[in-house]
């Protein structure tokens, strides 16, 4: 290995001096770490252009003084044992100060902010985990991926070498613009289209255009976790707005100015509910009368089991009142780290600026991939399979609730990785339950554990259990809700005569009363 060295030919201290205290000072920095081989005696003189007996004496008293050690016919290597250390081991038993105490007090560290629960940190002690928002692992496209991968390596030339366009490659955000038409509703010029790193960066990148301390943000109650600490780390003053059957509640919105309001209207998260047609119309209104912009959060709305879903609010706004969020977490996988955002047309710029300052953009190969992936049909054909073997895995947990529960009350079963359980009287509490099923190795999630915030109502929390099915198999599915009925207290599931008359429930269908 080749040593940073500088031989200054015109100073007072010897070339052999020079040599030895520049060593030195690298062990000692951690720049040159224990057991690391430095160069021969030949191949550094040739180096610096000075004689070799210039460095032999430079070696030899490194070597003297427990700086370097020499293994006879392998070469020469930074001691492990440096002086330094038994210097530092002397003092310390003297007493003397330790450096930790001669440092003046750090500046303090000004963020304030909390991580979002998105991964289960107890998924090793589980034998049966409905933890919310994760794909099928067996579901990921490898092949087409494989293919288009081997394809954009062959023909990436400087991409791989340059810095891109920070707002991400033109091929990905047209492939989304062409996608977001048919599917969504949406007409966006891809110039309006940032690449990001999923929902996550691009709540932290809307957020810093537009809030700061005492900023009022509307939310959702109960809402994503996510995006309320995000809001909460900026120091806005956040008004939660309370959610039913049909969405975030309009007609509770605040009649103060507000700068914006987050919503998830495809499948509010956590419970579960599309927001009406009606609901959507009065919230552009109210984001145009506010002067307030909305960020839509459409975070698994490709999972749509019946019907057509709604347009999404940004495929109706007329005034430019809708930032819109997507990711490809939940539909092809969290670990590709993509998502994007629509922007109204005046925070494009502002917004890549955000984008440049944060990492300067995505990695170009991951989004050329995607953008291939996309365009080529291949994300659309993994759509329809996938959708319909969440379809499959959710008539299977309704079936398996019933089977064992009877008429179970459910929400958020029209689309969706996830549905609601509305526990019954008598029940256990959410949290409790939790903690019943845990112990017998079946995941099962209160509101605040599975990403979910509910500024602490209890209407909410207290009796909701959130159910994710779609990285389960069928047979995962009805073995988990088998065990967690046998958890429970005695009296809480069917009978088993009951269970056996009822084991051939019809599948749930459109329009099913599931309590």
């Amino acid at each position: 290995m080749a040593l940073t060295l500088h031989v200054d030919r015109i100073g007072s201290q010897t070339r052999q001096g020079q040599i030895f205290d520049q060593i030195r000072r690298q062990i000692l920095s951690g720049q040159l770490l224990p057991g690391t081989p430095v160069p021969a005696t030949r191949e550094l003189s040739e180096q610096l252009g000075v004689s070799r007996n210039t460095v032999v004496l430079a070696y030899e008293r490194l070597i003297a003084e427990d700086y370097l050690q020499t293994r006879p016919g392998v070469g020469t290597f930074v001691n492990a044992c440096l002086p330094e250390d038994s210097l530092m081991l002397r003092t310390a038993a003297r007493g003397a100060a330790t450096p930790a105490e001669r440092l003046a007090p750090r500046h303090p560290v000004l963020f304030r902010g909390r991580a979002q629960a998105v991964v289960n940190p107890n998924r090793h002690q589980l034998a049966i985990d409905f933890w919310v928002g994760r794909p099928d692992p067996r579901s990921f496209p490898t092949k087409a991926w494989r293919r288009h991968l081997l394809h954009n390596l062959t023909v990436a030339g400087s991409n791989l070498t340059e810095y891109r366009n920070p707002a991400g490659i033109y091929g990905l955000r047209k492939a989304i613009a062409d996608h977001l038409g048919p599917a969504r509703g949406i007409h966006a010029d891809p110039a309006q289209i940032i690449i990001v790193s999923g929902s996550q960066e691009a709540l932290n990148v809307a957020t810093r255009l537009l809030v700061r301390e005492g900023t009022p943000v509307v939310t959702e109650c109960p809402c994503y976790q996510g995006a309320f600490f995000v809001f909460e780390s900026y120091g806005a003053r956040i008004e939660p707005v309370p959610v039913d059957d049909c969405g975030i509640d309009v007609a509770q919105l605040p009649d103060a100015r507000a700068s914006l309001a987050y919503v998830t209207p495809s499948h509010q998260y956590p419970m579960g509910a599309t927001l009406s047609l009606e609901r959507r119309v009065r919230l552009l209104e109210w984001a145009w009368q506010m002067g307030a912009y909305v960020i839509e959060d459409d975070y698994d709305s490709d999972f749509r089991h019946h019907g057509s879903p709604l347009t999404a609010l940004k495929g109706m706004d007329e005034h430019g009142s809708v930032i819109y969020v997507g990711t490809f977490s939940k539909s092809i996988g969290a670990g590709l780290r993509l998502g994007y955002m629509v922007v109204p047309h005046e925070l494009v710029e502002p917004a890549r600026t955000v984008k440049a300052l944060l990492n300067n953009g995505q990695p170009w190969l991951d989004q050329a991939v995607l953008a291939d992936f996309v365009a080529s049909g291949s994300y659309a054909r993994h759509l329809r399979r996938i959708r319909r073997t969440y379809l499959a895995r959710r008539d299977c947990l309704i079936e398996a609730l019933r089977r064992h529960f009877g008429d179970v009350s459910l929400a958020g079963v029209e689309g969706g990785m996830h549905l609601v359980w509305r526990l019954p009287a008598g029940f256990p509490a959410a949290r409790e339950l939790q903690a019943l099923a845990h112990a017998a190795g079946i995941g099962v999630y209160a509101l605040d554990s599975a990403a979910a915030h509910d500024f602490g109502r209890e209407g909410y929390g207290r009796h909701t259990l959130m159910l994710g099915y779609s990285s389960l198999t069928e047979q995962q599915i009805t073995e988990g809700i088998a065990q967690l009925a046998a958890a429970l207290p005695a009296g809480l599931t069917r009978t088993a005569s009951t269970r056996r008359a009822r084991a051939v429930a019809p599948r749930y269908r459109p329009g099913m009363q599931t309590g």
